[in-house]
C-alpha cells in the first residue's frame, strides 16, 4: 500500500443501496433457477461508497471482516458446473486456511452470479437446490445467515463432517468472492464495514428454495414447518454504515467476507449487495463466483 494514500482521500461512489423498510412484517426470499424475489418490502438509499483499491492492504477480517488478496484459480471457464465441482472446492478450502489460520474448512456449495445474460444459463430444474446454478446479483443489504442460524449450522456441520473431531473453539461462516469477468465490472460487490454495524441489527428473511416463483398471494401465506428453514439477515438503512468496495476485481483476486464469527471480540460480519457503479462508461457484465465456508478452530 502506498503510505501516501489515507483512508479519507479514496475515490467514493455515490450509489443507490437497497434495504428492507421499517414495519415490513413478513420476510421472505424466494429462490428458482435464474430468479429471485423478496416479499419484505424495501427502498433504495443514496449512500456513499469508497473505493479500497488503492488501500487493499489495510483491510482485514479480524477488524473490518472482509480482505482482498491474489489467488488464482486453474477453474479455465467457472460456468462449467462439472469442472467447478472438480477444481474449486479444494482451492477454496486451501484459500481460507491460508487466509483464517482454521484447522478445518468444510465448503457448503457455491453460486455463479451474473448481471448479463440470464436467459442462456436458466434452466427449468426439478427439485431445484440453490448451489452450483446461475442467478442475478443479490439486490439488497444482507447476510447470508443470522447469528442464531450460523450457531445452530456451525455445530451441525462441524459433527456431521468430522465425526472424529475434537471439537472446536471458534469458527468463521463466510464467503469467498470471485469476479470472473473482464473489468470494470457494471454491478460489483459493496462491503459494509463490520465495525459500523450495530450487534442489534438485522431482521430474519427466510429461505425459500423453489421450482417456480410463487404467486405473491403463495408467498404471502401460511409456510408449514417455516421455522426448519435457513435464514438470513436483512438490514434496515443505517446513515453510520459505512459502504466500501473494490473497483476493477480481476479473476486473480478474490474477496473473503464474513457472515458470522463466534469470537465476539472480532468483527462479527459484514452485510453486502451489488450495486450500480456508473463511474466506468466502459463498464462490462459482472459474472461473479461465491462459495459458502466454515472455518473452524480446534
Amino acid at each position: 500500500m502506498s503510505s501516501s494514500v489515507r483512508e479519507s482521500d479514496v475515490k467514493t461512489v455515490s450509489a443507490e443501496i437497497s434495504y428492507v423498510e421499517p414495519g415490513s412484517l413478513i420476510n421472505r426470499r424466494f429462490v428458482a433457477p435464474g430468479v429471485e424475489r423478496n416479499t419484505g418490502k424495501y427502498r433504495t438509499h443514496r449512500v456513499s461508497i469508497r473505493d479500497g483499491r488503492a488501500i487493499k492492504e489495510e483491510f482485514s477480517l479480524d477488524v473490518h471482516g472482509f480482505m482482498l488478496a491474489e489467488r488464482r484459480s486453474a477453474v479455465r471457464d467457472f460456468f462449467d458446473k462439472d469442472e467447478v465441482d472438480r477444481v474449486y472446492p479444494g482451492e477454496t478450502e486451501e484459500t481460507v486456511k491460508a487466509f483464517t489460520g482454521a484447522s478445518r474448512v468444510l465448503v457448503r456449495g457455491w453460486m455463479i452470479r451474473t448481471s448479463g445474460d440470464l436467459m442462456r444459463h436458466q434452466r427449468q430444474i426439478a427439485g431445484y437446490t440453490h448451489q452450483g446454478g446461475v442467478q442475478p446479483p443479490a439486490g439488497e443489504a444482507h447476510v447470508d445467515f443470522t447469528p442464531q442460524s450460523a450457531e445452530r449450522m456451525a455445530r451441525a456441520f462441524y459433527k456431521e463432517a468430522f465425526p472424529e473431531g475434537k471439537g472446536f473453539s471458534r469458527f468463521i461462516a463466510s464467503s469467498l468472492w470471485r469476479a470472473f469477468s473482464e473489468p470494470p465490472q457494471d454491478w460489483p460487490l459493496a462491503l459494509c464495514d463490520a465495525r459500523s454495524v450495530g450487534s442489534d441489527e438485522g431482521t430474519t428473511n427466510t429461505l425459500h428454495v423453489v421450482d417456480q416463483i410463487p404467486d405473491e398471494k403463495a408467498m404471502l401465506g401460511d409456510m408449514p414447518g417455516e421455522d426448519s428453514l435457513p435464514t438470513a439477515a436483512i438490514f434496515h438503512y443505517n446513515p453510520n454504515h459505512c459502504w466500501w468496495y473494490f473497483s476493477s476485481m480481476t479473476r486473480d483476486e478474490v474477496v473473503l467476507l464474513k457472515f458470522h464469527d463466534s469470537d465476539r471480540a472480532r468483527a462479527l460480519r459484514v452485510p453486502h449487495t451489488a450495486f450500480c457503479d456508473t463511474t466506468f462508461p466502459n463498464a462490462k457484465p459482472r459474472n461473479s463466483i461465491e462459495v459458502r465456508t466454515f472455518a473452524f478452530f480446534e
